[in-house]
């Protein structure tokens, strides 16, 4: 049970006893309440220690609680999703507090080398969204249910590191924010369909599950529209905020887009000279 969820629950003791009676006994219900509130303060908390890193007090740090407030809204809409996979938006929340600490990280994530920065950012990500899911969910929440969601986070962190690094590197000469979030949707979609392809390829050749192409496409397709939504509110953060887009470019290596140069003007006075005076 997440430490997240309280409510009443129902209980049935089953056993097969080979036609001698039933098989399950008398449900019994029970009230099952918050055992403490304490540890779902746990990811608001890191978040309010890295802002009191010294390179973060100033106001505009204070900033990435917009991008961290509209991942934790799409998180609660639930009720959208089929049924039994509504679990899943924990693992969309914890990321945004992931994703929260990469941005006010990015001055000490960024090394020398990109695959020095890849692997900086890929701990840090998993790190901070991994503790902010155990927090919520309790060691008693991960279950199967939980093991399948700490496989999902990994992918997720890993596809936005990947997708983060080759956007980075093909805006590299310089810094255009429509472009990097087109190449950044781009990536992420051919890296799902190169994650879900060999488990498609797979059940074709062996005839286990044997599905159509639109029934591989379009929820392959969602997920890397939903993984970018996700990212969507950190990186409108870093174009709006001058604080945040230094962070973003010094991370990722780009340069900003020079503006076209402005050639200098003269003036020239032409003057109109008579036919007669020149000969």
């Amino acid at each position: 049970m997440p430490l997240s969820a309280s409510g009443k629950l129902r209980t049935v003791a089953s056993a097969d006893l080979g036609g001698l009676g039933a098989k399950a006994g008398a449900p019994v219900e029970f009230t099952w309440v918050l055992p403490s509130a304490a540890p779902l303060f746990i990811p608001w908390l890191m978040v309010l220690a890295l802002l009191t890193l010294k390179a973060n007090r100033r106001a505009a740090a204070w900033l990435i609680w917009l991008p961290i407030g509209l991942v934790l809204l799409l998180s609660s809409m639930r009720a959208s999703l089929p049924p039994g996979t509504d679990f899943f938006m924990d693992a969309v929340a914890a990321m945004g507090f992931g994703l929260a600490a990469v941005w006010l990280l990015a001055h000490w994530l960024r090394r020398s080398h990109r695959v020095l920065t890849f692997f900086c950012v890929l701990t840090v990500l998993l790190a901070f969204a991994a503790l902010a899911l155990i927090a919520w969910r309790g060691w008693e929440g991960m279950n199967s249910e939980g093991l399948v969601l700490v496989i999902w986070l990994a992918l997720s962190a890993l596809i936005t590191t990947v997708a983060l690094s080759l956007g980075g590197w093909l805006c590299r000469r310089g810094f255009r924010p429509v472009a990097f979030y087109v190449w950044l949707l781009l990536t992420l979609g051919g890296l799902w369909f190169a994650l879900a392809a060999p488990f498609f390829i797979l059940a074709e050749i062996t005839n286990d599950w044997r599905m159509g192409w639109g029934e591989f496409f379009v929820p392959v397709l969602s997920v890397a529209a939903g993984h970018f939504i996700l990212l969507l509110p950190f990186l409108i953060l870093s174009s709006a905020a001058p604080f945040f887009r230094a962070r973003l470019l010094a991370l990722l290596q780009m340069t900003p887009d020079a503006p076209p140069p402005v050639l200098p003007t003269t003036d020239l006075n032409f003057e109109p000279t008579n036919p007669k005076e020149s000969l």
